[in-house]
């Protein structure tokens, strides 16, 4: 069974960007707070002058942090691709694994991990690099799914929640806290509606590890609306 720390997974789903495009464009219905909002706030609220994103996919919220707040933004990426778009947007990104990061101890005054971790190998190796490249006094940015995100959608094929194996809402905390002494979490909930069957189809056949299961979905007489849950967790010494 596919998981989604695969790193064979991984390399294929972000060669290109068409699978996190189809995954994201539900989120032009969703209601409630932005979490990318929410993400980018709480880096903004310490005031950085260097930030590290890991897992920058198409750069986006890199892009925003080094034009609004004006910080120095460096991006990490296992895709080439995805290192190539946030690099077209203006943002130093380079290839590397958030599990071995190619910078000294102690630079960043944050580091933004937006739902990326559960595409660590080992989790709690990826937070104690984090916790290393980051400043006695620096914050960590997580972001991540429930196991209950978008369950009525999930629930029509047989699954409880959006996968995020390692690394979900319920569980991030515990592994958060072996690296760091404070943690807040804040949680950003809403909806997410899904027109017709074609669009839960598409949405669907877009995740890695559960796109065989689109075919299972049943008709659809009215658009699905499915309920969104996400937090972003603040962490720091």
């Amino acid at each position: 069974m596919s998981v989604l720390n695969d790193p064979t997974l991984i390399r294929q789903e972000y060669a290109d960007e068409s699978g996190l495009a189809a995954r994201m464009a539900a989120q032009r219905t969703a209601t409630g707070p932005d979490p990318y909002a929410v993400t980018f706030e709480a880096v903004n609220e310490c005031e950085p002058s260097l930030v590290l994103e890991v897992g920058s996919g198409r750069g986006e919220l890199a892009e925003r942090i080094k034009n609004e707040l004006g910080a120095r933004v460096v991006a990490v990426d296992q895709s080439d691709r995805m290192v190539e778009l946030t690099a077209a947007r203006g943002v130093e990104a380079i290839v590397g694994d958030v599990e071995d990061l190619p910078f000294r101890d102690g630079i960043f005054d944050c580091a933004v991990a937006a739902w990326m971790l559960y595409h660590a190998r080992d989790v709690n190796r990826a937070l104690r690099e984090l916790r290393r490249v980051l400043r006695p006094d620096g914050r960590l940015v997580a972001a991540t799914s429930s196991e209950r995100n978008l369950g009525e959608l999930w629930q029509l094929v047989g699954e409880i929640g959006a996968p995020a194996n390692g690394f979900t809402v319920e569980n991030a905390e515990g592994a958060l806290l072996r690296q760091f002494t404070i943690v807040e979490r804040r949680d950003v909930r809403g909806t997410v509606t899904f027109a017709d069957r074609e669009a839960a189809h598409r949405h669907i056949s877009a995740v890695p590890t559960r796109g065989h299961l689109a075919d299972r979905l049943p008709h659809l007489d009215r658009p699905l609306q499915a309920s969104r849950y996400v937090a972003v967790f603040v962490c720091e010494p």
